[in-house]
């Protein structure tokens, strides 16, 4: 099966790539660490009227009805310039909200502005992109709730994240028993999260290269001496198959959801290894400069840090990744026993 993306596609993600490095990159994250209050650049207006937040919402609901890959190649671009706010919180609303036609529009059309809360009404936890969001969708025991609330913003480790506990102070039941649709948008955000890491980590292996052939020591560039070279081959082979990882769950959640489950969660494991060593490799290459205020690394370091934890940690991914291998063996092997010899 091929799995590789045709012309039309590779012409979107290089608009897309033009557009995030003019409104977003390290420069905007850098300038959100004293100011945990105010929403990432390029902000949920611009993404909206670009009609990259609306992506994978239907066309009859005034979104684009484009496939999920299509938002992962976007979301690779926005990671790369550590833009905000997430456009995995936009293909979970999509799905949080499907057949909700007038909110989706209204949502496409920028009148609203959506966050998704993990946790319970009664617990809030840190929930991202909560940061300018005026109405947030969460799940009161199986019903999945709308409500408007008051946000108080988390820690800036990454402020593109958008972090902050939200207290509702309205509520309102927009769909009973929606145990598993809340499943299904939280597998593909996890695909769309793991894009931006893939990005992301892209970015940063270049970084490393760059620096590499330019920085010398003892008479030559750093790129040659084999501590160097080899980490950064062994990131840019990591992040090479993350990209693989991440195409096939974007693909599968259209076109084989039965294998959604295990893609998505394969996908954002690797992602939290991948890009969390790109960063180490980077700040390692760099030296001294590599642990300063100045460069840009210790904010690709932050955001690898705090995704690594957004919608369940690496562990959590490798067990359900474990679980649901288990069972499919364990499935196939019964059907096997049942075929008459």
């Amino acid at each position: 099966m091929n799995f590789d993306i045709n012309d039309e596609q590779r012409n979107f993600a290089e608009h897309s790539r033009d557009f995030f490095t003019e409104h977003a990159g390290p420069e905007c994250a850098r300038a959100l660490l004293d100011k945990p209050g105010e929403e990432a650049a390029p902000g949920r207006e611009m993404l909206a009227e670009l009609g990259f937040s609306s992506l994978t919402i239907p066309e009859e609901a005034g979104g684009i009805g484009a496939n999920l890959l299509d938002m992962a190649l976007v979301a690779e671009q926005a990671g790369r310039q550590l833009a905000g706010p997430s456009l995995a919180s936009a293909a979970r609303i999509a799905v949080l909200l499907e057949g909700d036609t007038d909110r989706l529009r209204a949502i496409s059309e920028g009148r609203m502005a959506v966050a998704v809360l993990d946790g319970s009404p009664s617990r809030p936890t840190p929930s991202m992109d909560v940061v300018g969001a005026t109405h947030f969708l969460t799940v009161d025991g199986d019903d999945l709730v709308l409500g408007q609330g008051v946000v108080t913003p988390g820690e800036p480790i990454d402020a593109t994240r958008g972090l902050g506990y939200v207290d509702l102070t309205s509520s309102e039941i927009i769909r009973p028993d929606a145990r598993d649709r809340w499943a299904r948008a939280k597998q593909v955000a996890c695909v769309v999260l793991a894009a931006e890491g893939l990005g992301a980590a892209d970015r940063v292996v270049e970084l490393g290269v760059e620096h590499a052939k330019v920085r010398k020591a003892f008479g030559r560039e750093i790129g040659g001496f084999q501590a160097v070279k080899h980490r950064l081959v062994d990131d840019w082979i990591a992040v090479n198959q993350l990209r693989s990882l991440v195409w096939w769950a974007a693909w599968a959640a259209d076109n084989a959801p039965d294998q959604l489950p295990i893609a998505a969660s394969a996908a954002k494991a690797y992602c939290a290894d991948t890009f969390q060593t790109a960063c180490e490799t980077l700040i390692h290459v760099l030296g001294g400069v590599g642990f300063t205020w100045e460069h840009d690394a210790h904010l690709y370091w932050r955001r690898s840090k705090v995704d690594r934890l957004l919608l369940g940690d690496e562990s959590e991914h490798l067990a359900e990744v474990a679980q649901r291998s288990i069972a499919a063996t364990r499935s196939a092997g019964t059907e096997a026993e049942a075929i008459p010899a």
